[in-house]
């Protein structure tokens, strides 16, 4: 009785704790999420009424342009994220590129190089459900059989990126404008126009000039400001729809649209492009997704953000629908009781500052997700927090958002422009992250086909609406999305389609294992003391930068690492199956491969632990790897085993908490692959196009710290010495120092390549790699340590 009463109060009190940190979650995410979303009042009906429509006093049109903001609010942040985008996540994690490494987890859709079969090993790389025949649907067997289709996906989420990056800098610079433009109602013409604009671009430069610093510095007060934002609109909006017009809620209904358009025809139409800046911000929903949880951000929106919008724009329609000839321009501070004014006018300036920090973080990350997948030049990562992931710091894209932020706010010196720039960015983001959940209904979630298109259908013809309407502006703000998203475009697209190009090379080219055996002292090739770390994107064979290092120089380090940083399409990796571990030779050559998997928002470790990290997992290998060979001393196939893997790279074992070993089974018979040779079964596993079947073989071999002292107690005298040989070689070589051996590379076209490659190789990429951080850098090697070997691709 006792027993049961117990375990009843222990639930509730779980329950209890557990709604708790939602709640806590659910009110932090108001400050990172619902920034951007929450000044939407501030110049909504400003951008809609510019020039377009007029005000009439039968009211059709301002009733109308309220109908369409509710019904836009309902349909596209609540019923389409809340209920529905939110749920396709990546292990937690939202946004355009959790959307694509979704899909390229169940669909071989990846234009990533390197990519293993014992990546599809990872826990973080689960599948919504197992692969069965019945799910193998036509739209997968389509998107697998036309390559151009993988380029046109991965196009598409370029796309998606390089807009987000456009409202990195459009968002700032209409907020801050619309929060500063409350002061035309205190000040002469004249004095505003002198006004507004300096003191924008001094709010502007202060933001930009904190980012070093870290959100999580000031974060403590971003949640504070959006609640008191919040409640400060809606307070004013209740206050409105009292005071001037408590009939306001029949223009909710739909049959206002209708009306609205019958009346005003093609303006009413070209106005939508200022409406739709009602749901600016709403992709940051599902793109923060990962920093709190689905159930946080539906309540918050729910059943706060939601109101207090739909409040805020009701009470500024119940104004205006009473006041037909203001003597000033249709906006918000005209609505704003004067005894409030100077109060709201700070408050909104802060509610700016906040939400322009949010979509700057976010442009900061996505760029930071853009680079680890090999689509953006390498930039220099700062993180800015130990404590919270994920927070980040890019200077050279800080300082270009800022040019960039001021010199729009000073050319477009208005709203209106600001406002059709900003809604063509963000409708194009809409309109990508609608086609690739399309995708994950019917590829991830295995619906039928009817319902993922009946998604894209309903959704993506209100996006196109809104869209087409944006798009009518093109001459008046439109185009500098469009001319941006094209140059990041053109930039991404160079410097993937290279990357990719360069590793064909370095697998055409890399030399043999026999080659590396061979060397030695009659060749006149001596081995020095320390570590060399020869860095690769090859996760087999010896690459050719090596082979041309050893040619220039005789002699390479006594310990010899290859080392692979890869990125895979999952967003995290966990430490404890980040490394996998190998021989390259037979044991006395002293030579290992090293391959370190990252997610594409997993944080890169610091020179120093990585080596010291390094270092611990090839011990940890070798304990592991002498000990396996023990059990098989006994074993008549364990002789010929090692005699292949002196002539062969052996198996590649994760070293974590529990080591394991991986292997890859092929069907060679469906591989497809590009190239008119292959050498090896390597090259098979690197290339394959094919659905692979992995079988992990788990050795429940741990690896705790007292072990290292007992190893003769199991193995044979012989083992054990060379054991402890092969350990104090390692050591030794630690002590020595280590060297880290990188490519520097140059790049050019293909004799009788088109003119369009010979550009974008030979200038585009070149000139890109010339002036963006280096490859050590990117991996924060010291100068002291790096030897660079010069190499020339030719694509």
């Amino acid at each position: 009785m006792d027993l049961n009463l117990g375990k009843c109060c222990g639930s509730r009190s779980a329950k209890k704790e557990s709604w708790r940190s939602v709640l806590l979650l659910a009110y932090q995410s108001l400050g990172v999420v619902y920034g951007d979303l929450s000044i939407s009042p501030l110049y909504v009906f400003k951008s809609t009424f510019a020039e377009d429509i007029q005000h009439s006093e039968t009211n059709e049109e301002i009733y109308g342009v309220m109908s369409f903001v509710f019904w836009t609010l309902t349909l596209v942040p609540l019923l389409k994220y809340v209920f529905i985008v939110l749920r396709a996540d990546d292990n937690g994690e939202g946004g355009t590129f959790a959307l694509y490494s979704l899909i390229c987890r169940h669909v071989k859709v990846s234009l990533l190089p390197n990519r293993q079969v014992s990546d599809e090993a990872l826990s973080t790389y689960k599948l919504e459900h197992p692969p069965e025949k019945n799910h193998d649907s036509c739209v997968k067997r389509y998107l697998e059989k036309h390559k151009w289709l993988h380029t046109a996906l991965l196009l598409l989420v370029l796309l998606g990126t390089c807009m987000v990056i456009g409202d990195g800098l459009l968002t700032p610079a209409i907020s801050v404008f619309s929060a500063v433009s409350g002061l035309e109602l205190n000040m002469s013409k004249e004095h505003h126009q002198y006004a507004v604009i300096p003191i924008t671009c001094f709010i502007l430069v202060c933001l930009f000039s904190l980012q070093h610093f870290g959100t999580h510095r000031v974060g403590f007060v971003f949640a504070p400001i959006v609640l008191t934002w919040l409640l400060c609109i809606s307070g004013i909006g209740l206050y409105n729809i009292i005071q001037w017009n408590p009939h306001i809620y029949k223009a909710l209904s739909p049959t206002y649209m209708f009306m609205f358009l019958r009346k005003t025809r093609v303006s009413g139409w070209m106005s939508l492009g200022g409406i739709l800046l009602c749901i600016t911000g709403a992709e940051a929903m599902f793109a923060d997704l990962g920093h709190f949880n689905y159930a946080a951000i539906q309540i918050a929106f729910t059943f706060l953000v939601y109101p207090a919008l739909i409040l805020a724009y009701m009470g500024q329609a119940a104004y205006l629908s009473r006041h037909h000839h203001s003597a000033h321009a249709i906006g918000f501070y005209v609505s704003v009781p004067k005894c409030l004014h100077w109060p709201v006018l700070a408050v909104a300036i802060l509610a700016s500052v906040v939400g322009s920090q949010a979509i700057i973080s976010g442009t900061f990350s996505i760029i930071n997700q853009s680079q680890s997948l090999g689509c953006f030049p390498r930039v220099k990562v700062i993180h800015t927090s130990d404590k919270i992931h994920g927070q980040i710091y890019i200077p050279e894209i800080n300082w270009m958002l800022m040019v960039l932020c001021i010199a729009v706010t000073i050319g477009f010196r208005d709203v209106k422009h600001l406002g059709n720039a900003s809604g063509l960015a963000v409708m194009a983001v809409m309109l990508v992250t609608t086609c690739l959940t399309s995708l994950v209904i019917v590829l991830c979630w295995h619906k039928p086909p009817i319902l993922a298109l009946a998604f894209l259908l309903f959704f993506g013809s209100i996006e196109l609406l809104y869209f087409s309407a944006s798009l009518t502006k093109f001459r008046e703000g439109a185009w500098l999305p469009i001319l941006l998203s094209l140059f990041f475009m053109i930039i991404m697209f160079v410097w993937h389609y290279t990357t990719i190009k360069k590793y064909e090379f370095d697998l055409q080219n890399k030399v043999s294992l026999d080659w590396l055996l061979a060397l030695g002292p009659s060749l006149g090739i001596t081995r020095v003391p320390g570590i060399g770390l020869v860095f690769t994107d090859l996760t087999s064979g010896i690459p050719a930068n090596f082979s041309r290092f050893v040619t220039n120089l005789p002699a390479f380090h006594r310990v010899l690492v290859f080392v692979c940083v890869k990125s895979v399409p999952v967003p995290f990796v966990p430490p404890a199956e980040r490394y996998l571990v190998g021989r390259v030779g037979p044991v006395d050559h002293r030579s290992y491969r090293c391959i370190v998997r990252y997610g594409y928002r997993d944080v890169h470790q610091d020179v120093d632990s990585f080596e010291t990290e390094l270092v611990s997992k090839l011990a940890d290998f070798i304990r592991y790897d002498w000990h396996k060979r023990t059990q098989q001393q006994d074993d008549d196939t364990a002789r010929s085993v090692q005699s292949n893997e002196s002539s062969s790279e052996s198996r590649l074992a994760v070293i974590g908490t529990v080591a394991y070993e991986i292997e890859d089974n092929l069907q060679p018979e469906s591989v497809s692959i590009g190239f008119s040779t292959v050498e090896s079964m390597e090259d098979v596993i690197e290339m394959a196009e094919a659905v692979p079947t992995t079988t992990i073989r788990r050795v429940r071999f741990a690896l705790p710290e007292d072990s290292y002292e007992d190893e003769g107690s199991s193995a044979s005298a012989e083992a054990d010495a060379e054991l402890r040989s092969e350990l104090r070689d390692l050591l030794a070589a630690q002590e020595a120092g280590t060297a880290f051996i990188l490519g520097h590379s140059h790049v050019k076209a293909k004799q009788g390549s088109s003119v369009m490659k010979r550009l974008a190789v030979n200038f585009g990429y070149n000139f890109l790699s010339r002036n963006c951080r280096g490859p050590d850098v990117a991996l924060k090697v010291p100068p002291v340590s790096l030897l660079e070997v010069g190499m020339v691709y030719v694509v």
